[in-house]
């Protein structure tokens, strides 16, 4: 059961590369992703942009999906930038199709999520694409709400948010 697992966030290092661009080629990520080696060309550049924190995600130390943050309120014009200070938007991607449909992405972005309010995230916020209702459910089931459609640089956005949980003990 993908809920009770629990996997491993590292940083992407160059050694990565060749796993990310055959996870790109990968129908179930292309469809979404576009041109595979414009697409390991993104996440090379996120290795050294402040703004993004490209991920690769373990599961029994094995690379099992590639997951970035980044915040919306360190780039010019970023089309999330409305969102509360201290906001960080998420994408991620399942590398093998194997995995696909197991519940896997709700756990993996769950867990994050948990990690980044337990650094003090105000809010989360994800942007599938309308039509990917996989994704939209995958975010659905870790908590994600609809709260606006968009456009970004990517196309139309489904806009999701997931707000930190609220100390209720000292209020």
């Amino acid at each position: 059961m993908p809920n009770r697992l629990r996997y491993a966030f590292r940083s992407v290092e160059p050694d990565d590369l060749p796993t990310l661009r055959a996870w790109l080629d990968q129908p179930h990520v292309r469809e979404w992703w576009g041109d595979p080696a414009k697409g390991v060309a993104e996440i090379e550049a996120a290795m050294d942009d402040i703004s993004t924190e490209p991920l690769i995600v373990e599961l029994d130390g094995k690379p099992v999906a590639y997951l970035q943050s980044y915040d919306p309120h360190l780039e010019d014009d970023h089309p999330y930038a409305d969102q509360p200070m201290g906001t960080l938007g998420l994408d991620i991607s399942i590398g093998a199709a194997d995995l696909i449909g197991k519940g896997h992405g709700s756990a993996i972005i769950a867990q994050f999520a948990e990690e980044l309010f337990a650094e003090g995230a105000p809010r989360l916020v994800i942007d599938p694409h309308p039509d990917n209702a996989r994704a939209i459910r995958a975010y659905e089931k870790a908590g994600f709400r609809h709260i606006d459609t968009r456009n970004s640089l990517y196309g139309p956005a489904h806009l999701m948010a997931l707000d930190a949980p609220q100390d209720t003990e000292n209020s």
